[in-house]
Parts: C-alpha cells; sequence; structure tokens
C-alpha cells in the first residue's frame, strides 16, 4: 500500500499524548492537549443520495479552530474529509448530483452509491498515535458489490511547539466487480476543469476566499487547478476564521510512490465560491481497474494553527516520519 511509512524519528519530538475514544459503530475520536481534534465517523449517514460513507469531521487545530464543513447548503453531501469516486462506471459515489453531459446536474438518486464500513482489521493506539486500518465495500445503488478498500488513518505527530498534527490516509482498492471499473471526473465526462475525485476536504465557510499556497509561492486557486501532483507534490490552504482573531493552515501532500500508482494525479482546489481541495486520481482522462486488478495511494494532510509560508510547510513536512 502506498503510504507514510515509519521514519526513525531521530530528529522528532515525541508528540503530544493523544485519547482515543471509540463509540463502536458509530465514530472513533482523538484528542489532545484538552482539544478533540478529529472525529471519525464510520455509521451510514441517514440520506442515501449523499453517498453514505465514512468521514472525517470535524477536524480541529490543537487550538480548537475547526477546519472542516459538513452538509454546508450549497452541497449537502460535502462532509468534512472523505473519499469520495465522482464517476465510476456510470455510478456517482461522490454524492448529490451527477452530472450529465448535455444536461448539466441532474438529482440521478438511481446513480448514487455507498461505501460501506465493515471491520477494523487493526486498531492501535499508543501514547502518542492513533493508528487504524478499515475494511470497507463500495457498493453501487444496485446493491452488489463492486470493490473491496482496505484503508490506513493515522493520527500522530501533535505537536504543541508548532501547534500541529498530522493525518495520514491510505487506500487500497482491489475490483471485486468481475467486470472492469473506469474512474473518471466530471472532466473526463465533458465539463472543463472540473476534475474532482479522490480523497475530498471540504473547507468551513469562513475559508472561502482563503489562500492557496505551493512549493512555487503564494498561488490561487485558478492557477492550481488541474496542476500535476508530480510537479507540486504538496499544497496548502490558509483560512482566517469568523468570530475570533486566527488563521488555520492545512496542507496537502502525496506519499512518496504515489507517481509510480495506477494513473497520475491532479489537484482540484477552489477557494471561491466553495473552500475545496481534492487529491484528483482521474482530472483529465479516465482510467481502467481490471476485475481483480488494484491499486493504492497514500495522503498527508498537515493541520495547523497559523498563517505558513513555503519554508514553514517544508520544515513541518520535513520534520515527521515518512
Amino acid at each position: 500500500m502506498s503510504g507514510f511509512g515509519a521514519g526513525d524519528g531521530d530528529d522528532v519530538r515525541a508528540g503530544l499524548p493523544v485519547t482515543v475514544t471509540h463509540t463502536h459503530g458509530e465514530r472513533v475520536t482523538v484528542a489532545a492537549g484538552g482539544t478533540e481534534l478529529m472525529a471519525y465517523v464510520y455509521a451510514p449517514d441517514p440520506v442515501a443520495f449523499e453517498s453514505r460513507k465514512p468521514y472525517a469531521h470535524p477536524l480541529r487545530t490543537l487550538a480548537g479552530s475547526v477546519v472542516t464543513g459538513y452538509r454546508p447548503n450549497d452541497h449537502r453531501w460535502h462532509k468534512g474529509l472523505q473519499m469520495t469516486a465522482s464517476h465510476l462506471s456510470g455510478q456517482n459515489f461522490w454524492g448529490g448530483n451527477s452530472y450529465v453531459h448535455g444536461s448539466g446536474y441532474l438529482p440521478r438518486h438511481e446513480l448514487v452509491g455507498s461505501m460501506r464500513h465493515d471491520a477494523f482489521e487493526s486498531f492501535e493506539v499508543s501514547a502518542d498515535r492513533l493508528d487504524f486500518t478499515e475494511l470497507l465495500a463500495w457498493i453501487p445503488n444496485s446493491g452488489e458489490e463492486w470493490a473491496r478498500e482496505r484503508r490506513r488513518v493515522a493520527l500522530h505527530s501533535v505537536d504543541e511547539l508548532s501547534s500541529s498534527y498530522v493525518l495520514d490516509w491510505s487506500i487500497e482498492l482491489t475490483n471485486t466487480r468481475g467486470a472492469p471499473l473506469e474512474f473518471g471526473s466530471p472532466t473526463t465526462h465533458g465539463r472543463e476543469m472540473a476534475g474532482y475525485t479522490g480523497l475530498h476536504w471540504r473547507g468551513p465557510r469562513d475559508f472561502t476566499g482563503g489562500q492557496v499556497l505551493s512549493p512555487a509561492g503564494p498561488s490561487t486557486d485558478e492557477e492550481m487547478m488541474g496542476q500535476s501532483a508530480e510537479e507540486h507534490p504538496w499544497i496548502a490552504f490558509t483560512g482566517e476564521h469568523d468570530g475570533y482573531d486566527g488563521q488555520s493552515t492545512l496542507v496537502f501532500a502525496h506519499a512518496p510512490g504515489n507517481e509510480d500508482s495506477v494513473h497520475p494525479s491532479h489537484w482540484f482546489v477552489r477557494s471561491e465560491p466553495v473552500p475545496t481541495v481534492a487529491f484528483s486520481w482521474a482530472f483529465f482522462e479516465e482510467f481502467v481497474l481490471p476485475p481483480g486488478g488494484s491499486f493504492a495511494y497514500g495522503y498527508r494532510l498537515l493541520v495547523a494553527d497559523g498563517a505558513l509560508d513555503v519554508d514553514g510547510v517544508e520544515r513541518r513536512l520535513a520534520a515527521v516520519p515518512r
């Protein structure tokens, strides 16, 4: 599985202790320094049209700032951080309206699939880390199984000095359908520069108009939209909070080895009208996964208080075990 393995840790401070609470059948929460940093919800949501699937919300910074949005009124199916597939062999594992070329977005309920939590293969808690492996099934609207997913999620490196922590999310997906699975996006189906699919983050409303950053420096969502992940292995998004003076930064990074996976990745990023970032695995072109075939991707999300610059992002990414 592609992802971030353990490093030797010689130049890494021990993280703050974490407290993990597992409400069986519903959710896993992680807290540190008196703040609940993450709720990972795997109980099925009630609305099938929103594509039932596990998600992480809320995510909070160490100072307690919420950095994910949940069921915003513009896209009720946007739920924090979640794995998606906007166009998969005619089905919609993104949720909500489906893009149909020539007709736009239509409420095609019969096209909306789901991702079912089956079990935790492993669930490990240490003093400063949560690490679990989850087994899921991808189910189209018709009800049969199309794919099995092995997902690893780890929250670690909670650092009081930099007021940041890391969430790693990796996926290994196997086609169990007995027929090819075709992965695409609205762009592969005719809508320009709308290549959203894959792991998707929806920001809170107050992050609208936030600052986008890449290794090249400050940027805009228009400039980064559709950019190659091989050329830009990470992007960051800084937003300013309503209600009090403060900013937070999220850094989205590809794991080593993603460039050798089944298909090249590109960035989907918007600052306006809605704050959102996706690690798109099928932005411009479809790819096909044959029966019995598998692919793997790994991702890292660094969550930090304050507004980071390029040097700050790269120093923090380098300080965490890969």
